[in-house]
């Protein structure tokens, strides 16, 4: 009987140190998670970033739509333009970081974010950012869109161990603009972009902020010799006509700046009226909460290739 509870207590004892063993190795990879960062190099420079960051806030809604999409938790945003689509972030429970081009640098600090992500509205703040918590700049260069789109996907897949789901999403939107180009290429069509703010309007062409219509979808631009601008070449309504275009797309910025403004009014007028995209019922009002707010994310890309898609039908 003594024999038997002496094997018996020695066993107790050997399980015992064994799932000690077993903790004190689960903390240690724990902990080793916890410690292990990488170096992202970005547009402004080189940041140490923490894997999987726990409090992060975005100053960019494109990349806001992206870690929506990818069910990545965020702390904190700017929650003055929200786009419609992802307006739960509006809601009390993520912190309320300023503006797009103010953040509130009080409540930054208040939060003490383990990262925090911009792009270029607010770019010219990256220092003062930094100084604060690891910042990243993943803004999309319109001049190689798609490039673009992709190098700041793979940093935010190395940075949450999301490589596979975007690996994922990004087959999908990849085949969804080839099925678009070879459309755009058997249409014979070209098309003019302009942004209409208030009575005002600018165009948009190749290797713009909304070229990728041209340089990506494959429609070919009624005038090529549109100047690069962040905020477009101002143009009057007598260019467009002059121009002619097959189609004319227009984002229209005052529906998502609160302006009470309409852009067809604005658009649809005598002179407009004389073109071939009024005559043939081609004007095509572009979502502007996708086009204007959150452009270069997962959701907002795929969208817009889905809105110019249809556009062709």
């Amino acid at each position: 009987m003594r024999k038997f509870l002496l094997v018996a207590l020695l066993c107790i004892v050997a399980v015992f140190a064994a799932a000690c063993g077993k903790s004190e190795g689960e903390n240690a990879n724990s902990s080793s998670k916890k410690s292990e960062a990488i170096t992202v190099k970005h547009e402004l420079g080189e940041t140490k970033v923490s894997k999987n960051p726990k409090k992060v806030v975005v100053f960019d809604y494109g990349t806001l739509d992206t870690l929506d999409k990818l069910g990545i938790k965020v702390t904190g945003v700017p929650k003055g333009n929200i786009p419609s689509y992802i307006d739960k972030y509006e809601a009390k429970e993520y912190e309320n970081v300023g503006s797009l081009k103010e953040p509130d640098f009080d409540k930054l600090a208040e939060i003490d974010p383990d990262l925090i992500i911009i792009s270029g509205r607010q770019a010219s703040l990256y220092e003062q950012l930094q100084e604060l918590a690891p910042t990243i700049y993943l803004g999309v260069d319109t001049t190689r869109y798609m490039e673009s789109f992709k190098e700041n996907l793979a940093v935010i897949g190395n940075i949450f161990n999301k490589e596979d789901e975007i690996d994922k999403e990004l087959k999908s939107i990849e085949q969804s603009i080839a099925d678009l180009k070879k459309k755009a290429s058997e249409s014979d069509i070209n098309a003019l972009i302009i942004l209409a703010n208030d009575d005002k309007i600018s165009a948009y062409g190749p290797s713009s902020r909304f070229g990728l219509i041209h340089d990506v979808f494959g429609i070919p631009a009624v005038d090529k010799g549109i100047e690069v601008s962040t905020h477009g070449m101002n143009v009057s309504f007598e260019y467009v006509v002059e121009q002619d275009p097959d189609l004319l797309y227009v984002i229209d910025r005052g529906a998502v700046v609160g302006s009470s403004s309409s852009a067809k009014q604005v658009v649809e007028n005598d002179l407009t009226k004389k073109t071939k995209a009024y005559k043939n019922d081609n004007i095509v009002y572009l979502d502007p909460n996708y086009w204007y707010l959150s452009g270069g994310g997962l959701v907002s890309v795929q969208e817009m290739v889905n809105e110019v898609a249809k556009s062709l039908n």
